[in-house]
């Protein structure tokens, strides 16, 4: 399958790299490294509806200034590769038409629930991170990774591993990151970057949704609800979202944590947990993830959705 992966970028003409919807470190960075890899046959498209920032915290990566974003993207592409996207779902529609129509799509993920929608599904379900599989292929492919490259790989392994503290953590992530260190790329620089660089307004949604958070069942389960009034009242954008969940998980005596965030689409759902498998809950409305952390819409009032899921969480504790 490595070789086949190679052979399609290869010999394709025009290449289109494509992130989940609302982009973390983890596909941003493993877009970033496959774009240094691929050239200049290779652009990368950011789904970020409405007004189109990338998440500012990544805005050391290379080529994220020149990505497409959903406004301005054009059918042109004979290969679309998607990375660190657990389901077809995450793509919206503009995307999907893309993806639907290209003659040749690469799926590259690390997300256990995925079950595979593209030609080629190179998916190493339970590893740390996209970045991580991205690492492996390369090697295996032995391409050269370049210090750019490691840079992009570094960052992707580095949050989606919660800074190599979450339990898809294993010795060969670490000698990874070894490996990645040796390119001459500054860890600490890039740790920074990514955890100590964040706008106040950030910090004071996120202080205000963990003040105003909810517990039950003796304090195993913790939740907080995010309405629009309170994304308007801070300004707060969707990538200020991040982190919240984790920050319920860590109190002492919560099991399950979940943040319950209001769209037009319904409800956006972010599960994080100790013990009980996160992808017990997710996956009873249609979404994924991993065992510790998954995530789901449902399409429901902020309400509705918190109801369903106290239903089922009550049910892991």
């Amino acid at each position: 399958m490595e070789r086949e992966i190679l052979n399609l970028i290869n010999n394709s003409n025009r290449i289109l790299i494509i992130t989940h919807v609302n982009p973390d470190g983890d596909t941003l960075g493993s877009a970033c490294a496959m774009k240094s890899f691929i050239g200049d046959k290779a652009d990368i498209l950011l789904q970020i509806k409405d007004n189109f920032q990338f998440p500012s915290t990544y805005s050391f990566l290379p080529h994220l200034n020149k990505a497409k974003n959903l406004t301005n993207i054009k059918d042109e592409y004979d290969l679309i590769i998607v990375v660190d996207t657990a389901s077809v779902d995450r793509l919206v529609e503009s995307a999907r038409e893309i993806f639907d129509k290209a003659q040749n799509t690469i799926l590259i993920d690390h997300h256990k629930t995925n079950k595979g929608y593209a030609k080629i599904n190179h998916i190493r379900g339970g590893i740390s991170s996209t970045g991580e599989v991205l690492f492996d292929l390369f090697e295996k492919l032995n391409v050269e990774i370049t210090k750019e490259m490691a840079l992009c790989l570094y960052c992707a392994i580095l949050t989606d591993t919660g800074c190599f503290k979450y339990e898809s953590t294993t010795s060969h992530t670490f000698n990874i990151a070894s490996k990645l260190s040796k390119t001459g790329i500054n860890t600490s620089e890039i740790a920074d970057l990514c955890y100590t660089n964040k706008p106040k307004n950030l910090i004071l949604f996120q202080s205000y949704l963990v003040e105003n958070a909810k517990f039950c069942c003796s304090d195993k389960i913790a939740y907080t609800i995010i309405t629009k009034e309170i994304i308007e009242k801070f300004g707060a954008k969707d990538e200020y979202t991040e982190g919240i969940c984790e920050t319920l998980r860590t109190i002492k005596g919560v099991e399950i944590a979940f943040v319950i965030k209001e769209t037009d689409l319904g409800s956006k759902i972010s599960i994080r947990t100790k013990e009980a498998d996160a992808t017990k809950i997710s996956q009873k409305f249609n979404g994924g993830g991993h065992k510790r952390a998954a995530g789901c819409t449902i399409k429901a009032t902020v309400n509705v959705a918190l109801e369903k899921l106290l239903e089922e969480a009550k049910t892991l504790i």
